[in-house]
């Protein structure tokens, strides 16, 4: 076929639809409508790898963006607040020219940076974001800020960022600052001492689409791209992506990709383009997830690979050969890391799909 395929399944890539998350988009819109106050101005978005934390921030940039507001963008990487600070000082420079004011130069060092006037008194980061701010309210408009994987951010920075943002927020500055992170971070963040008053932020939780929403989404993309398939095929495809953000875009992609000369998928080419996706899936999220992962908590996942589902501790403490207070350290770790869930009492499971799976195949670990 000569048209493009519709599916972006790349990390952090921009997908054609949003399976099942108008919602939280449109809560943010309307925050941006409502101004200071509104709680979906301080936001962190939590999930497991693959799940659409990175595209529900870009969503919420562009949603802040059409609406007029200024957006930084960022990953909590070494030197963030001093990236943020330059960005700060891009954006007065540039407001100041359109509303006439004179700017006389300046000096940067990091987020504590000073600019130096022509009466020589330094002006902190704070009076600048306050002076940006101050403008940008007059023509009903804000600054989003906007930081992926949260995790990594420095202790320090963590203090600076959240008593700044503390003081604008209880001066009821427009601005909003939007984070994303893997569960154990966000958690660890929450239950630090720095961060008490990002206690306070509203917290998204992303999980698994319905498959009903799914399979609409693929049958109204399918049609669109002027491919056509069963219905029959199209359950199954959906059925196959787990309600997964990810493997709905990895689905889609290689299901897609098998369509003959006459725009035409056959159910052999459905079946084959799901198995490419699984096999994708592995190397992409799976590979990744496990290299972060100490030796006990990939033999814990083991472990429970090799059940057929969802699995009681102490199941799992005698496959270990450990006691279930050792085990249940290791429980506590993976379910904040996004990697197992709780699925009932005392049970518990696989979040990410397919992993199960992928373990079988292709993983053997020893208890360290």
């Amino acid at each position: 076929m000569s048209r493009p395929n519709p599916f972006h399944p790349s990390a952090g890539a921009t997908p054609p639809l949003l399976v099942g998350r108008e919602g939280h988009l449109l809560s943010f819109q309307e925050a941006l409508v409502n101004g200071p106050g509104d709680p979906s101005l301080l936001t962190f978005l939590t999930g497991p790898r693959g799940i659409g934390k990175t595209v529900m921030l870009t969503h919420f940039g562009h949603i802040a963006q059409t609406a007029g507001w200024h957006l930084i963008e960022d990953t909590a990487t070494p030197g963030l607040l001093d990236r943020i600070s330059d960005r700060v000082e891009r954006l007065l420079v540039l407001e100041r020219g359109r509303t006439g004011g004179t700017f006389t130069g300046i000096t940067t060092g990091g987020f504590g940076f000073t600019r130096k006037v022509s009466d020589r008194i330094p002006v902190p980061w704070r009076e600048h974001i306050e002076e940006l701010l101050d403008i940008l309210a007059l023509r009903d408009s804000g600054l989003v800020i906007s930081i992926d994987e949260i995790h990594a951010i420095k202790k320090d920075e963590l203090i600076q960022l959240s008593a700044e943002m503390q003081h604008f927020i209880r001066q009821s500055r427009p601005i909003a600052l939007i984070m994303a992170g893997l569960p154990k971070a966000v958690t660890d963040l929450l239950n630090a001492d720095v961060s008490t008053f990002l206690r306070r932020a509203n917290r998204i939780e992303l999980e698994a689409v319905k498959i009903s929403d799914v399979e609409a989404a693929l049958t109204q993309t399918f049609a669109e791209s002027g491919v056509t398939i069963d219905a029959e095929d199209v359950h199954l495809a959906a059925q196959a992506t787990q309600g997964y953000p990810f493997m709905i875009q990895l689905v889609g992609y290689h299901v897609w990709r098998g369509a003959d000369q006459d725009s035409r998928l056959k159910h052999d080419s459905v079946v084959a383009g799901i198995n490419a996706a699984r096999l994708r899936l592995g190397s992409l999220v799976h590979e990744t997830s496990l290299a972060d992962l100490s030796g006990v908590d990939r033999s814990f996942l083991l472990a429970l690979a090799h059940e057929d589902g969802p699995t009681s501790l102490a199941t799992l403490a005698k496959a270990l050969d450990r006691e279930v207070n050792y085990v249940s350290v290791y429980r506590d770790r993976l379910i904040k890391a996004g990697m197992i869930e709780a699925v009932s009492y005392g049970h518990i499971d696989f979040a990410l799909p397919y992993l199960r799976d992928y373990l079988r195949e292709h993983a053997v670990y020893q208890i360290d």
